[in-house]
């Protein structure tokens, strides 16, 4: 699901990745052991892209950053 407004703010070089592993099919455990870092950092990065994308949800945060070239 989109937001009404839809953020400008470009997203990190870790948001992209994490973005990129989850339109891979991965989870947030499992992003977090690949990239060495804790599930809870994974979570808070989804959610910083999703604010900054205008979306609610993984589908839609993987769905806008394709369509817009993101990843």
């Amino acid at each position: 699901m989109v937001r009404d407004s839809v953020h400008t703010q470009e997203l990190t070089s870790r948001e992209r990745e994490i973005l990129l592993l989850t339109a891979d099919g991965r989870s947030a455990p499992a992003i977090a052991m690949h990239l060495q870092m804790s599930p809870s950092t994974v979570k808070t990065d989804l959610l910083s892209s999703f604010e900054k994308l205008g979306v609610y949800d993984r589908a839609a945060a993987v769905a806008a950053a394709l369509a817009s070239g993101l990843i």
